[in-house]
């Protein structure tokens, strides 16, 4: 069976629909997939450029941002490279109202139960991870 690495763009054009070409094509490795006839692999670059993408570049919402990024880990033969960590993020997101790339840190830190050093104090407070004290 061949085995593909998705890119964030072939997501894009599917949840976008902004060129309808690209998006049947991406509708139909999607479909291929579903059907067993490929498998499908992706790993958390490919969440942080779609989170970012879609907030920064169409302007849609947090919560619509964290379904869609779920939406991507019930795809069938779909496999996600630290895909705990991607789950646990995402939760993490909805529940503290962060960004999904800061929860992906902040679950990484507490997984690995280290700190985060960042000048972002105020939203990885919230994160509920140790902060390296700047002075």
């Amino acid at each position: 069976m061949d085995k593909y690495f998705v890119d964030s763009n072939v997501f894009l054009r599917f949840f976008t629909a902004d060129d309808p070409e690209q998006q049947k094509r991406a509708q139909e490795i999607f479909l291929r997939a579903k059907a067993g006839e490929i498998e499908l692999f992706c790993g958390p670059p490919v969440f942080f450029e779609i989170s970012w993408v879609l907030r920064s570049c169409y302007k849609v919402p947090p919560t619509e941002i964290l379904n869609r990024l779920e939406a991507m880990l019930a795809v069938p033969n779909l496999h996600v490279f630290d895909g705990d960590c991607v789950k646990q993020a995402i939760s993490l997101a909805r529940e503290s109202n962060q960004g999904y790339p800061d929860a992906y840190i902040a679950i990484t830190a507490k997984n690995e139960r280290i700190g985060v050093a960042s000048f972002n104090r105020k939203h990885f407070s919230r994160l509920g991870v140790k902060l390296y004290p700047f002075h």
